[in-house]
């Protein structure tokens, strides 16, 4: 069996596009896991994309996820809430001062709390200043994303209310998967 999966691709293009959102109420704080841990990683991965079919990743080894969080200008942003991992936002510097924001999202407990809307614009702001954490890069001049129709139903409208813009759309029949979940029966 498959299913139709269209996909959205999004950019800013000056920092000036970025339309943050309000903060949400309480204790959310957003932490750079500045040591590469896959396990970590992987976590995260898992915990967020689980109900929403991610599974590009899960074939990885411990190496290759390894590999991929060392490479010059990847960095994961950590959402908390009263210190309890809530999501995250992974970034990618590419050529030509593309930053990619390869994956972002939240654990299902922690959706509809507003911390998505923070954390996207938390994000958002990391891509554009990334070089200056990383010397030698060429400053960001773009920073992108895709998002999809597997996605949660809210993921589109935070991306437009960010200040993003479409500039490419792809409808693909995909092999339908079950969705992996960090474990069978879990629940938000």
């Amino acid at each position: 069996m498959s299913i139709t999966v269209t996909t959205w691709s999004l950019e800013q293009t000056s920092p000036s596009d970025l339309r943050p959102a309000a903060e949400p109420a309480g204790d959310v704080r957003i932490v750079r896991a500045e040591v590469p841990s896959p396990e970590f990683s992987r976590f995260l991965y898992t915990a967020v994309g689980g109900d929403i079919r991610w599974t590009d990743r899960l074939g990885l080894t411990h190496a290759e996820w390894e590999e991929s969080l060392t490479r010059p200008g990847v960095e994961t942003w950590v959402a908390y809430e009263r210190g309890t991992p809530a999501g995250y936002v992974e970034l990618e510097a590419q050529e030509e001062g593309a930053v990619e924001i390869v994956y972002f999202g939240l654990i299902p407990a922690f959706r509809g709390r507003r911390i998505g809307g923070h954390l996207l614009s938390y994000g958002t702001a990391r891509a554009w200043d990334l070089a200056e954490r990383w010397p030698g890069r060429t400053p960001t001049k773009r920073v992108w994303l895709h998002t999809c129709s597997k996605d949660g139903p809210y993921a589109m409208d935070n991306y437009l209310r960010r200040g993003y813009t479409l500039f490419d759309t792809k409808v693909e029949e995909e092999p339908e998967v079950a969705t992996p979940g960090p474990w069978p029966g879990a629940r938000g």
